[in-house]
């Protein structure tokens, strides 16, 4: 075996050989096919399409919890917030390929030079670096909300989710204004090809055929690229250098490298099998046509007492003494009127059997057969307005579900009991017992467990 050790200068040699091949290859893996402004544009708008879904029906989940005085809600059809919920999940999951797509897309136009050339430049980087900042956190507390890993966060998560969400559609609809004129020209398939299938550079109105796409050009025709810098060359022919950026790139580009394999469809391909795998495989927690592929969803329907999935459990809520002592009873208050209820007396009232799903605002849901009283009953007991509110209290000791209020659209609902069966068994204690407040298209936060206490508002 040779042992001779190599000269200084053919090791020199061997290192910068290397080092160029490397550079070149990340360089040239930049100007993938995908990067290009028709595709900038697509992404964006599904994008676009699902924060906005993601954004309505957290709005309408957010207000259904802490609703304004002034708002009534639908109480048909009774999956509503089934259905609502399971969107917002769902549109909010899908996000996760579609951002790191346009990411992968616009990347090389994240390291400009110079950063910032004018107002509008600045209102457009600035409202992109706020946007994708503001979107990675949401969709990260997200994610990590459906499995219930609160504990992570320092902060409160209902409230910095809410808030961020408005930071998202602020910044995305400031990104769309100054981008209007670019969108505007990409927006549809056929303004942004040639005959031949290549992007139009539509800043070169005397060459309307320069290509946008990156995938290497012939000598007769040399091709335009998203490019990190501003003196990026074309088809591996340096262009002028100037600044220290520059002459890197010149550099780099001065070693032939081969071209990128993946093609723009294949990119395509990518996104949609991604987009479709994440979604397919998280929706059966709220579809049930898809239980059989719900393979990420912390909730599977079937699992648990009663055979439902369970999100908070008596031990957590403090109520495992309380829920079972015997001198158990549902108060029942109307100002100065009011009337107690054991569990042997609320089961002596008309028993009714609603079918209602119990749908948590982390995305699971599934139907269950409840019995019990009408809550409208009770309230007949005290001598209740047909309009009126109620307030119910929970057993729990603290928390911000001890507490829920219910307009007189769900109070005055056939449907709304006081449930002390569910799947034709008693209730387990982790499902409310000895009673729990079911209402039509309401979030599983606020179908209040362990009852104590209805009191009209």
């Amino acid at each position: 075996m040779n042992t001779t050790p190599h000269p200084p200068e053919a090791r020199l040699a061997w290192w910068n050989d290397g080092v160029h091949r490397m550079l070149n290859g990340l360089r040239r893996s930049l100007a993938s096919p995908s990067r290009n402004l028709r595709m900038a544009t697509v992404l964006g708008r599904l994008l676009g399409i699902a924060f906005i879904v993601t954004f309505g029906t957290g709005l309408y989940s957010h207000f259904l919890q802490d609703p304004l005085p002034w708002m009534v809600f639908p109480t048909r059809p009774t999956f509503l917030y089934q259905l609502s919920q399971g969107i917002h999940i769902t549109a909010g999951i899908a996000c996760v390929p579609l951002i790191l797509g346009k990411l992968y897309v616009v990347f090389p136009e994240l390291f400009q030079t110079p950063p910032v050339r004018s107002i509008s430049h600045f209102l457009e980087r600035a409202s992109i670096a706020l946007f994708v900042a503001a979107s990675l956190v949401e969709i990260t507390i997200g994610l990590l909300n459906t499995f219930q890993f609160y504990s992570l966060f320092p902060f409160p998560f209902k409230q910095t989710h809410f808030a961020l969400s408005f930071v998202i559609i602020g910044s995305l609809a400031i990104h769309i204004a100054v981008k209007l004129d670019v969108i505007a020209k990409y927006w549809r398939k056929k303004d942004s090809y040639d005959a031949d299938g290549n992007v139009v550079d539509f800043s070169l109105p005397e060459s309307p055929k320069v290509r946008l796409s990156a995938a290497p050009a012939d000598a007769e025709e040399p091709e335009r690229v998203l490019s990190a810098t501003t003196s990026a060359t074309s088809a591996g022919q340096p262009a002028s250098a100037t600044g220290v950026t520059g002459r890197i790139f010149a550099w780099i580009d001065a070693t032939p490298a081969p071209s990128p394999t993946t093609s723009r469809r294949g990119f395509v391909a990518t996104i949609a099998v991604a987009t479709a795998a994440v979604v397919a495989f998280t929706a059966g927690q709220s579809l049930r046509p898809l239980d059989g592929v719900n393979l990420f969803a912390p909730r599977k329907a079937g699992i648990g007492p009663n055979a439902l999935p369970v999100n908070r459990t008596a031990r957590a809520a403090g109520v495992l003494e309380s829920a079972v002592a015997p001198d158990w009873a549902l108060t029942v208050v109307n100002g100065d009127s009011s009337r107690s209820f054991t569990l042997a007396e609320l089961a002596t009232l008309p028993q009714y059997d609603v079918e209602l799903p119990i749908a948590c605002v982390e995305g699971w849901s599934q139907s269950a057969s409840w019995r019990g009283p009408r809550l409208r009953d009770l309230l007949d007991t005290v001598d209740a307005d047909a309009g009126v509110a109620i307030r119910a209290t929970s057993l729990e000791p603290k928390g911000g579900f001890r507490l829920m209020d219910m307009g007189p659209e769900f109070v005055r609902d056939d449907l709304t009991l006081v449930a002390l069966e569910v799947n034709g068994q008693v209730l387990d204690i982790d499902h409310g017992y000895p009673a729990r407040m079911i209402a039509p298209a309401r979030p599983g936060v606020r179908q209040t467990k362990w009852l104590s206490m209805i009191e009209v508002i």
